[in-house]
């Protein structure tokens, strides 16, 4: 799929779907997007999930008639690279604008702030050794 993988709102879902059952058929898929509240016909979930194997996000293996359908994309790969797109886009790229807009829209509760401030130190290499003996 290279290295940015951009999708639709529907795309993710029925990745999501897909992460979530290992593999699917087209009418699987759709079954999960109804209980989800999504009124779409078969044949677009079918259409979709041929684009999505286009982009190289999906394959599938034949069983009798039928396609089942798995993800060769992970979550957190596509998470990182639809992240970097946003942040490049809105952003300049500058992760720090990012992260500060995060924290003034949503407000960030005490626990937020201690593991963002353990992550930072982490990825700065100045988190600190904790002896619980």
């Amino acid at each position: 799929m290279g290295e940015e993988v951009q999708l639709s709102d529907l795309q993710l879902g029925l990745l999501r779907i897909l992460w979530d059952r290992g593999e699917a058929t087209a009418l699987e898929v759709h079954s999960a997007l109804v209980e989800r509240d999504r009124g779409l016909a078969p044949t677009t979930v079918s259409t979709m999930l041929s684009r999505l194997e286009k982009k190289g996000a999906i394959t599938h293996r034949t069983e009798g008639r039928q396609f089942i359908y798995r993800a060769l994309v992970g979550e957190v790969d596509v998470r990182r690279s639809m992240l970097s797109r946003v942040t490049d886009y809105f952003f300049g790229g500058d992760v720090s604008a990012l992260v500060s807009h995060l924290v003034e829209g949503r407000g960030v509760d005490p626990d937020d702030a201690l593991r963002l401030q353990q992550l930072l130190a982490e990825r700065s290499g100045g988190a600190e050794e904790h002896d619980d003996a």
